[in-house]
C-alpha cells in the first residue's frame, strides 16, 4: 500500500474511533481536566513501551529542531481535551459534535493562506455540502434550549478552535516522525495538565469502580495513544483540506452514537445530513473520471 492510501486508511480508523469516544467519557466519573490527564499518561506509556520494543531511539537532533511547535501543539491538544469533555457534560452529544465541527472549517479556510493549497472547484463543493450535513445533523434541535446546552455548545467551540490550532501546528513540523511526534505532543499535554488538575479538581482516581478504571484504560490505551498515532502520521501525508473532509467520518458517528446508545432523537432531516457528508466524503476521495 502506498504512503497516500496507507494514510488515508489511518484517518479513516482514527476518525471512526473518535466518533465512539463520547460512550467510554460519560462512564467516567472524573472532572474533565483529571481525565484528559489520565488519558495522557496511559497513551504516552503505550507509545513510549512501543518505541522501546521496537528499539525505535527518539532522534534528538531532529526533535530539538521542532521542540516549540511539538510542545505548542501538545499543549493546545490537552485544553481541547478538557473542553470537549466538558461540552459531553453539558449538553448532547449531537450539540458538542456540531460545535467542535466548526474545527474543519477553520482549517480548510486557514490552508490557502498558511500552506498555499490550492482550493480547487471539487474539494470547495465536498467541502459546502460536507458542512451542510453537519448543520442539517445537528443544527435542528438544540439552540435556547437551555442554558446547559448553551454552555456545552461554547465548551465545544472552544475545542474546535483548539482541534484546528493542533492540525495547522501539525502542518508545520516536517522532520519527526508520527510516532516520536505524538510521544512528544502527550508530554506536552501531561506538562501542561498537571498543574491545572492540581490547582482545580486535585485527584480522585481510587475512588472510580473497575468499570469506570476499564473505560479509562479504553479511553488513553485506544482512543488516544493507537488512534493519535495513526492520526499524525496521517496528517503528514494529507493535505489540510483531504484531512478536514476525511474528518467528517467522527460527526458522523458520533450522532448514531447517540441515537443508539444514548436514545437521542434522530430526525428525517439528520438521517439526509448524514448523507450527505457520507456521499461527499466519498466522492472527494474518488478520482475525476
Amino acid at each position: 500500500m502506498n504512503p497516500k492510501k496507507l494514510a488515508k486508511l489511518n484517518m479513516v480508523i482514527s476518525m471512526a474511533a473518535f466518533g465512539t469516544l463520547s460512550i467510554f467519557v460519560r462512564n467516567i466519573p472524573l472532572a474533565s481536566g483529571e481525565l484528559a490527564l489520565y488519558r495522557a499518561i496511559l497513551a504516552i506509556l503505550l507509545v513510549a513501551g512501543f518505541l522501546a520494543v521496537t528499539k525505535n531511539p527518539i532522534p534528538l537532533r531532529e526533535v530539538k529542531k521542532e521542540i516549540p511547535l511539538l510542545l505548542f501543539s501538545g499543549a493546545a491538544m490537552a485544553i481541547n481535551w478538557i473542553l470537549l469533555f466538558e461540552a459531553y457534560k453539558y449538553t448532547t452529544v449531537s450539540l458538542a459534535t456540531l460545535s467542535y465541527y466548526f474545527a474543519p472549517i477553520i482549517v480548510i479556510i486557514a490552508c490557502p493562506i498558511l500552506f498555499k493549497e490550492k482550493m480547487t472547484k471539487k474539494g470547495l463543493l465536498c467541502f459546502i455540502m460536507s458542512t451542510l450535513g453537519v448543520v442539517m445533523i445537528i443544527g435542528v434541535s438544540g439552540f435556547g434550549q437551555s442554558g446547559t446546552d448553551l454552555l456545552g455548545i461554547c465548551f465545544g467551540l472552544g475545542a474546535a478552535s483548539f482541534y484546528a490550532t493542533v492540525i495547522l501546528i501539525n502542518k508545520f513540523i516536517k522532520n519527526v516522525s508520527g510516532l516520536h511526534r505524538t510521544l512528544m505532543q502527550f508530554l506536552a499535554a501531561i506538562i501542561t495538565l498537571t498543574p491545572y488538575v492540581i490547582a482545580t479538581s486535585g485527584f480522585h482516581i481510587m475512588e472510580l469502580s473497575s468499570f469506570s478504571l476499564l473505560n479509562l484504560a479504553i479511553v488513553g490505551l485506544f482512543h488516544t495513544g493507537i488512534t493519535y498515532c495513526m492520526y499524525f502520521s496521517a496528517l503528514k501525508e494529507l493535505s489540510g483540506q483531504e484531512a478536514s473532509i476525511l474528518s467528517y467520518i467522527d460527526p458522523v458517528l458520533a450522532v448514531l452514537i447517540s441515537v443508539l446508545f444514548f436514545h437521542e432523537a434522530m430526525t428525517i432531516l439528520q438521517i439526509l445530513g448524514g448523507l450527505l457528508v457520507l456521499g461527499f466524503s466519498l466522492y472527494n476521495e474518488l478520482g475525476n473520471k
